[in-house]
């Protein structure tokens, strides 16, 4: 069972001026050369002694923002001081209090803790509470720090529809409470778009399926390829977490769109990632980049995961246009000043291995000949003030423009899901609820909901 964090011995910060004599260490990429030809993952680690060091740098300050700025409530400053004390397996229970998953957040967290960390307002060098993460959940495995729970049952049983992040974080949270847990879910395996997609080259599936071998040790059910309409649900439980995402995937209705070519994001993404797990597909079924010229829409985390897969799949080219203006070269954001999240201009390890990127572009319209992409018709626009408030106002600014493409991607956000008023008994988390937003806040979603779930029936029992 999870150990309550006030329950844990804690001693006192060993280094609190590391921060003055210890610089920001990052473990960096693998070398670009080297992984562009494969998929695995990208991220290098730290040794011990280096990771050590690093924790040591956290402050332990009086009001810590990291806390603050995590969805999970995540304590960086308790865990990064057992992690220099060398107590690699208090650091990890400290962790797990909050966070289920670590081993996933650790890899795909855009770390919010790091940006409103003091550190970060004062030099720009905060501590590496992700990589720490990502580290101690690894030693944690190693080292068999991982205990199998057997919680003790309750008599009720709860039905997860959805094996994303929300939908698992809400079985494992209900599971350790003691209710009997079946998780249903669409597709083939758990995981959800962290499995189909964000690539392997971010988080290898090995990472995922290790934890649901834990899940399924401790007692949860798991029922794939099995569709569940919100108005027919599963007899036979007595409450319901509804966790199904946001399936449906913003698409670009303009002339051309027919053209074979023009995908979107997910179609390349989730078929690479079926591949990689042993899927094979009918040759004409591929959606591959080889030997073309990509241009991927949308500037987000998708689309750096478009041009990342692109580069690996072998193609000639790849572009990424954005609708919108270029954001500000960082580290500071005028406009969200720390600790609030800096919108700055974002470099990936994708973007590193060769992009051209161009804001203020629309698409007017996608050109092909015999029913073939050949390329985009675009225009650069600018975005000016509008008098009513609210959204501004798009206005014309070049020329209309060719861009050769044999390949789109169309990486421009998920729709959110309309849902009509729930049960009772049933409880929305995670994107379907809230919108497509970070794994760690689907996570959070999902702790949400097993709580409430918990007191729903604790309230029914008679």
């Amino acid at each position: 069972m999870l150990t309550p964090a006030s329950c844990i011995k804690h001693k006192s910060m060993g280094n609190p001026k590391a921060f003055l004599t210890i610089p920001r260490k990052e473990a960096g990429y693998r070398p670009l050369n080297d992984r562009i030809h494969d998929f695995g993952e990208v991220e290098q680690t730290l040794n011990s002694h280096d990771r050590q060091l690093q924790a040591s740098r956290c402050m332990d300050c009086g009001v810590p923002f990291c806390h603050w700025a995590c969805p999970l409530g995540n304590k960086p400053p308790e865990w990064n001081d057992a992690l220099y004390h060398g107590d690699w397996e208090r650091a990890y229970e400290l962790l797990n209090t909050t966070n289920d998953f670590p081993e996933f957040t650790g890899r795909v967290c855009p770390a919010l803790c790091e940006k409103a960390c003091v550190l970060n307002l004062v030099d720009h060098e905060p501590t590496t509470n992700r990589e720490n993460e990502a580290a101690i959940t690894e030693h944690a495995y190693a080292e068999d720090f991982v205990k199998i729970v057997e919680p003790q049952r309750n008599g009720r049983k709860v039905a997860v529809v959805g094996a994303g992040p929300a939908g698992l974080v809400a079985a494992n949270r209900l599971n350790l409470m003691g209710y009997t847990v079946t998780v249903f879910d669409a597709r083939e395996n758990s995981g959800g778009l962290l499995r189909y997609g964000i690539p392997n080259f971010k988080l290898n599936k090995i990472v995922i399926d290790r934890r649901m071998n834990v899940l399924q040790q401790e007692g949860i059910t798991f029922q794939y390829d099995t569709r569940i309409d919100i108005s027919h649900l599963p007899e036979g439980f007595d409450a319901y977490v509804w966790a199904t995402g946001t399936p449906t995937a913003r698409d670009l209705k303009v002339p051309g769109r027919e053209l074979k070519g023009v995908y979107f994001a997910l179609e390349m993404l989730s078929q690479q990632n079926r591949i990689l797990a042993g899927m094979e597909f009918k040759k004409e079924d591929l959606v591959t980049a080889k030997g073309k010229d990509v241009l991927v829409i949308g500037g987000g985390d998708t689309g750096s995961d478009c041009i990342g897969t692109a580069h690996r799949q072998g193609c000639k080219s790849v572009t990424q246009i954005e609708i919108m203006p270029k954001p500000p070269v960082g580290p500071d954001d005028p406009n969200n000043p720390w600790p609030l999240w800096p919108r700055v201009l974002k470099t990936t390890s994708s973007h590193e291995e060769g992009c051209t990127r161009r804001w203020n572009i629309n698409t007017l319209e996608f050109i092909g000949k015999d029913g073939k992409l050949t390329g985009l018709r675009v225009q650069e626009i600018d975005w000016k003030p509008n008098p009513n408030g609210g959204r501004p106002v798009m206005v014309e600014k070049g020329k209309p423009e060719i861009i050769k493409a044999d390949m789109v991607l169309l990486a421009m956000g998920f729709l959110k899901p309309q849902l009509t008023e729930l049960p009772a008994n049933v409880f929305a988390a995670g994107d379907c609820k809230n919108g497509a937003s970070l794994v760690v806040r689907a996570m959070a979603s999902g702790k949400e909901a097993a709580v409430k779930v918990d007191e729903y029936l604790r309230g029914s029992v008679h």
